[in-house]
């Protein structure tokens, strides 16, 4: 196991979507593009539940409330994809069809 270490904090400013991707603006003038099947939940979101976001911590992390999604600026930095399982998955989507 590996630990991310950087020379300071670094929080996330903003966040934006292109059809394939999700890009997070940081504090220290990065940007950080992952592709959108790293995380199912955003990927099935509708564009208007992607750009409902709230930036936690200080932008130490980012919480989508309508889609229950929370990314950290360090797992993005470290390269983590979203560990939910199918199981867990297939019961967030059966939720969403419900009237």
């Amino acid at each position: 196991m590996s630990t991310l270490v950087t020379e300071r904090d670094v929080f996330a400013e903003s966040v934006e979507f292109s059809p394939e991707s999700m890009t997070v603006r940081l504090d220290d003038g990065r940007a950080l593009s992952v592709p959108l099947t790293w995380y199912p939940r955003l990927l099935h979101g509708s564009v208007e539940e992607r750009n409902e976001y709230e930036l936690i911590g200080n932008g130490e992390g980012i919480h989508w409330p309508k889609l229950n999604e929370d990314i950290s600026v360090e797992g993005l930095l470290a390269g983590k994809q979203s560990a939910e399982n199918s199981d867990s998955l297939s019961r967030w989507m059966e939720g969403r069809q419900k009237p």
